[in-house]
């Protein structure tokens, strides 16, 4: 376990009580796409494929760096994801296999749609 020198009952992802700086208090719309990790969360639980605890165990096991450099949906859907693979929605292979076709679809929702019309 990491802990923190200055608080060493903590974990690093624990900031209680330490200095972090002013809380962003404007209000923004959510992207689509972090609609949908929201989307993907309540089914996911509701279908009984993973728990809080489960979603919350992935999470602070990314480490420190996930929590510097990847944004807070980034790492809801990097929880969801691995939660599905051990709950038995699909295989990483599966996984691999869609992402290889969703990606040769193109880089837009215009690049997917050519010729579909």
């Amino acid at each position: 376990m990491t802990t923190d020198p200055n608080h060493p009952a903590h974990r690093w992802h624990d900031m209680g009580g330490a200095p972090a700086g002013p809380v962003p208090q404007d209000q923004h719309d959510f992207a689509m796409w972090e609609k949908r990790v929201d989307a993907l969360m309540i089914l996911g639980s509701a279908k009984g494929y993973f728990t809080v605890d489960g979603l919350r165990r992935v999470l602070e096991d990314m480490g420190e760096d996930a929590f510097e450099k990847m944004t807070y949906y980034e790492r809801w859907i990097a929880s969801i994801n691995q939660n599905l693979i051990e709950g038995g929605a699909y295989t990483t292979a599966e996984l691999a296999e869609k992402m290889d076709e969703v990606s040769k679809r193109g880089d837009t929702y215009g690049d997917a749609t050519k010729g579909t019309a």
